[in-house]
């Protein structure tokens, strides 16, 4: 993974000394809210419902031992004992004061991390695929390319005031775990007709009040190149995206409004005028940044583990992803407890999955897209040995991909800007699914949920999606059916009218039970519903 330079450990401990003056200015009451909000912004911190929350980036979703230690300490040291882990592969605490986030920024900088462009309308934290460097099916490690986009992105005067937040996915495999069509800049490497690695390029992607797939803008850019097309991207935005209506200042309505074909025109008029200039990184900088990347020490050993034991084999069945080794998998350790709060996890099990980490895989985690945890590298002949530890600890559960694993934003319980709580409906749904015995026979089903329009639970995503929304002072649930963020990426559909709570949690089972009666040998729900289409669903849950 990345070290920091000393360039780097300057650029964030000076950043830290600007935050302690700024928030004691604040305190001592010397600038006003107004005028302190854009400052706190630009360090990660938000205002919430009961608290200030921190929102600390980890790059692409990767860290090591000391840095899931230190993550640990700081929930026990200035929140409440627990982090969140999100769906940009960051981590999230709730409770902070701001009197102590100074101290606390000190702390994440005295291990290479930092909280700056974590909000704001800049480029946020670049994220990728949670096993990148590891998939047998990826072409190559995309995170030395998100490092780049990192690197360029931070601080880059241009784009520290966008129109709005802009977010930038790096993936390079045909398998999307990233929602790469659902960012404002998505990146594929590919290799081209010729045998040459380079990006593919999607723009206008996104989630929110309007929901969109990002169009394809540029089939094939050569790698020394991406920076530079990026930053063209960037700059046509900057140039035209609305800055008089935040709900339509987000890339995707600039290039829905003005037509992918004609963005896609000034973006490479853009270009050229660059690569006319000089605006062109060396490849030299990719070729430095490489070895960050090298992959560990693999060792020849096991293939095949004992599955003798029913328990173990289900979780290794479902939590475990094929490695480019054949003596190792990527292993995934669940934060979704059967009534469990989605991707949350305690200072004690932050410190045990850095323990793990250390033991088991290379010393590297990563954060997922889905909010859970993975442990990149372990060795086939080690599996049983962890998911014994991991069950111990209540880290066990095998339920990736599966209707109880849950993506859920804070909702209503933290958030300011919710209009209904999605944690305790995350809870109860998968408490029901657990005692029903039916999530084994439902297979792959990705239930998504938000408590507001903004989507930060990615429902429009969801297989079955679920927001939460305000109906007369009540808490209402819109169900929504037939969404994707994969390479068959999809946007749901709204089935009806909203439930209350009670209901939309019947409305969930109903809808599992017309996909279980209705579908093929083989298919999962996505596949049945895209065959069968909306009716069933909708005659079963009105009529």
């Amino acid at each position: 993974m990345y070290k920091y330079d000393n360039y780097d450990q300057q650029m964030v401990d000076t950043r830290v000394e600007e935050f302690r003056d700024q928030a004691k200015r604040r305190l001592e009451g010397k600038i006003t809210e107004d005028q302190f909000k854009p400052l706190r912004l630009m360090n990660g911190l938000y205002l919430q419902l009961h608290a200030y929350m921190l929102r600390v980036a980890i790059p692409y979703g990767t860290l090591n031992g000391a840095q899931m230690h230190a993550l640990a300490d700081i929930a026990d040291k200035y929140d409440r004992g627990y982090g969140h882990f999100t769906t940009r592969q960051n981590i999230q605490y709730n409770w902070i004061k701001l009197e102590e986030a100074g101290d606390l920024l000190a702390d994440l900088a005295k291990v290479e991390m930092h909280a700056i462009q974590t909000s704001g309308n800049c480029i946020r934290n670049i994220s990728s695929d949670h096993f990148a460097g590891a998939a047998a099916d990826e072409l190559v490690d995309p995170r030395p390319y998100a490092e780049l986009l990192r690197q360029w992105s931070s601080f880059h005067p241009e784009f520290m005031y966008l129109p709005r937040k802009f977010k930038i996915a790096v993936i390079a495999a045909e398998t999307d775990r990233a929602a790469m069509r659902l960012h404002d800049i998505g990146i594929q490497i590919v290799k081209n007709d010729a045998g040459e690695i380079g990006a593919s390029f999607y723009v206008g992607g996104g989630m929110g009040r309007t929901p969109m797939i990002a169009p394809q803008v540029r089939e094939f850019v050569p790698l020394n190149q991406l920076v530079t097309y990026s930053e063209a991207c960037l700059r046509v935005y900057n140039r035209h995206g609305r800055r008089d209506n935040k709900y339509k200042a987000r890339i995707k309505i600039l290039v829905h409004e003005m037509g992918a074909e004609e963005y896609t025109r000034q973006v490479e008029e853009e270009f050229a005028h660059m690569l006319d200039q000089g605006v062109e990184p060396p490849l030299a900088e990719i070729e430095r940044l490489r070895p960050y990347f090298a992959d560990p020490a693999f060792v020849d050993g096991p293939k095949t583990c004992d599955r003798s034991d029913p328990d173990f084999a289900l979780w290794v069945d479902r939590n475990t992803n094929r490695h480019k080794h054949d003596s190792y998998v990527s292993a995934v350790i669940s934060l979704k407890p059967v009534g469990g709060i989605p991707g949350d996890a305690t200072a004690e099990q932050m410190h045990l999955m850095a323990e793990l980490a250390s033991k088991y895989s290379f010393d590297e985690l990563r954060v997922m897209h889905t909010q859970n945890i993975v442990l990149p590298h372990v060795a086939i002949s080690d599996l049983h040995a962890l998911w014994t530890a991991l069950e111990a600890a209540g880290l066990g559960s095998p339920n990736l991909d599966t209707i109880e694993d849950i993506i859920a934003c804070p909702g209503l319980d933290y958030c300011s800007l919710a209009n209904a709580r999605s944690i305790p409906l995350a809870q109860k749904i998968s408490e029901r699914f657990a005692a029903s015995g039916k999530t084994g026979e439902l297979g792959q089903l990705k239930l998504k949920i938000s408590g507001c329009i903004n989507a930060c639970g990615h429902h429009h995503a969801g297989h079955i999606g679920i927001l939460g929304v305000d109906k007369k002072g009540t808490e209402n649930y819109q169900l929504s059916l037939g969404g994707s963020e994969a390479e068959d990426v999809a946007l749901a559909k709204i089935t009806g009218r909203g439930f209350d709570e009670a209901g939309v949690i019947n409305a969930v089972e109903t809808v599992t039970d017309i996909y279980l009666g209705a579908r093929n040998e083989g298919e999962r729900f996505l596949d049945t519903y895209r065959r069968i289409g909306m009716t069933p669903f909708k005659e079963a849950l009105y009529d």
